[in-house]
C-alpha cells in the first residue's frame, strides 16, 4: 500500500533525464526524519540527496561557504539574522516546526524528577559527566544550557563536566527531538517551565534553485512530511 508521502512524491517529481545531486545542510535535530524523506525522494526521482548535519550556527556558516549547497535547515532566528545582515539573500523561508530542549539519561537508567528548577539543579550536580553541544559553535541548546546553570547557581559545578570523546556520561542536554530519534527510552523530559526552550526551525533556499531542489523543498514542507517530523519530536508549525 502506498503511503501519503509516496503519492505526494509521484505528484511532485518525475524522473529527470539526468540525475541531480542535492546538498542539504541541516541542524542535527532533523537527522532521522530528513534521512527517511530524502531516501523516499531519491527512490522516486533518481536524484541524490547529501545531508550534512551540524549545530544550528555552524550549519548556516557551512551552507554559505559551500557553492554546491541548495537547502538549509536551521533555526529561524539564525536565518532571520543572516537575512538582516545580508549573509542570506534572494531566498525563501518556510517554517517547519518547534523542538523543546530536554534532558537525556542512558536507556534503562533511573531518571530523576527534573520538573522544578531545584530538582533540576540537584540532578545536574549529582552527575559526574554531562554532555552538551558546544555553545562556541552556535549550538542552540548548549547556549541555553549555559544560561540555565548560571541562573541555577550551578555553573562552577557543571561547566567542567563536558563530554570527553568516547567516554560515558550521566546526563545529556540537547533537543528532545534528537533524544527521541536516538532512543525514546533515554528521554528524561524537557526543562522545567521556568527554563523551557522551544526552538523554531525553518527551511531556507535561494529563489533560483533547480526544479529538482524545489521539488524536494516542497516535499519537506508537505503535510505528509510534517507528520513524519512530528513523530520525531518536531512540533508542527502554527
Amino acid at each position: 500500500m502506498k503511503t501519503a508521502l509516496s503519492f505526494l512524491l509521484l505528484a511532485l517529481c518525475s524522473p529527470p533525464a539526468f540525475a541531480e545531486d542535492l546538498k542539504v545542510y541541516a541542524a542535527a535535530a532533523f537527522k532521522s526524519p530528513l534521512a527517511e524523506i530524502a531516501a523516499q525522494y531519491e527512490t522516486a526521482t533518481g536524484n541524490k540527496v547529501r545531508v550534512v548535519l551540524d549545530t544550528a550556527g555552524a550549519t548556516e556558516q557551512k551552507f554559505r561557504d559551500d557553492p554546491q549547497a541548495v537547502l538549509l535547515i536551521t533555526t529561524l532566528p539564525v536565518i532571520n539574522d543572516a537575512e538582516k545582515t545580508g549573509k542570506l539573500k534572494d531566498g525563501t523561508t518556510y517554517r517547519l516546526g518547534d523542538s523543546l530542549a530536554g534532558i537525556a539519561y542512558p536507556p534503562g537508567a533511573a531518571k530523576p524528577d527534573i520538573s522544578t528548577p531545584e530538582k533540576l539543579k540537584a540532578a545536574l550536580l549529582s552527575a559526574k559527566r554531562i554532555a552538551f553541544s558546544d555553545p562556541a559553535r552556535g549550538a542552540t541548546v548548549g547556549i541555553h544550557f549555559m544560561k540555565v546553570i548560571e541562573s541555577l547557581g550551578a555553573k562552577d559545578g557543571v561547566e567542567t563536566m563536558r563530554l570527553v570523546l568516547e567516554e560515558k556520561f550521566d546526563i545529556g542536554v540537547t533537543q528532545v527531538s534528537e533524544i527521541l530519534q536516538a532512543s525514546p527510552e533515554a528521554v528524561a523530559g524537557p526543562f522545567p517551565k521556568d527554563f523551557e526552550l522551544a526552538t523554531t526551525y525553518a527551511l531556507w533556499h535561494r529563489d533560483n534553485i533547480s526544479p529538482a531542489a524545489k521539488a524536494f523543498a516542497a516535499l519537506l514542507t508537505s503535510p505528509a512530511s510534517r507528520k513524519k517530523l512530528e513523530a520525531n519530536g518536531i512540533r508542527p508549525a502554527r
